[in-house]
């Protein structure tokens, strides 16, 4: 359908004579409609249209005068850079204040995607702090030539909060398409202000654990050794050998003294 409109968009004025001028010597509109490799529907708007007009020629229109100026377009889409968080109302009164004009949200919106920018959900990280990432670096160079019966006697392990309340995660931000992990696109949040339950779970090369669910309450360093340590961990260690690795984070419970010593 949208190809028979494009055609019929750029039929010019003597192709819709012919048109006309064959339907007129009594061919059909199917016969018509093949000869120029349209469809019978164009052909049949032209006839209509040439019943009722008198005349096949596409008729032209100054259309609705734009709502903004290139000038407020490029304003509009500064502002979308210079603070991604604003929403389409926002900009449109900062707009409207700067160019004593009114100008909608819907047409920021236009302006925007025609911009390159888009409405979409900005990307939620836990932050690192340049240490992390020099360590993490640092750790990667250092294992980047091992083979697969090293990695095999690795075990990673994790925990992640779910939040159990209602989380629409209206948030949106303006960004460009592909860039969606870039550093002006991401949300950086490791805190759960509501109600939530918290997983762990590790991994290995052919393997891994349950996932064990923490029950209500915070989780210190004797129960990480309880529940995590001792019923997973070291039965991971029984069956790898002395040279098993087990790899966690620096979250507080890990680093007690009791999960040391463990």
């Amino acid at each position: 359908m949208a190809n028979n409109q494009s055609v019929r968009r750029h039929l010019d004025a003597f192709t819709r004579g012919r048109i006309i001028g064959k339907l007129e010597e009594g061919r059909s509109m199917t016969s018509v409609a093949a000869e120029f490799g349209i469809a019978h529907s164009i052909v049949s708007r032209l006839w209509r249209q040439f019943q009722i007009t008198g005349t096949a020629i596409r008729g032209f229109s100054s259309g609705r005068p734009r709502g903004s100026t290139p000038a407020d377009d490029r304003y509009i889409v500064l502002q979308a850079r210079k603070n991604r968080w604003q929403t389409a109302g926002e900009i449109a009164r900062l707009t409207t204040q700067a160019t004593a004009r009114s100008i909608s949200r819907f047409t920021v919106a236009r302006r925007l995607h025609g911009g390159g920018l888009f409405a979409r959900r900005p990307v939620r990280c836990v932050p690192l702090t340049p240490a992390h990432r020099r360590r993490r670096s640092l750790w990667c160079r250092e294992h980047r030539n091992w083979r697969d019966n090293e990695w095999r006697r690795v075990l990673f392990t994790d925990e992640s909060r779910f939040s159990l309340s209602s989380d629409s995660h209206r948030i949106l931000i303006w960004s460009e398409r592909g860039s969606r992990n870039h550093p002006s696109n991401i949300i950086e949040i490791d805190r759960y202000e509501r109600r939530g339950v918290l997983v762990w779970g590790g991994i290995m090369l052919g393997s891994r654990t349950d996932l064990h669910i923490f029950d209500a309450g915070s989780v210190n360093g004797t129960r990480y050794c309880n529940e995590i340590l001792l019923p997973y961990v070291r039965l991971f260690r029984g069956a790898m050998g002395p040279q098993f690795l087990f790899m966690d984070d620096n979250a507080p419970c890990h680093r007690t003294v009791a999960a040391e010593q463990l």
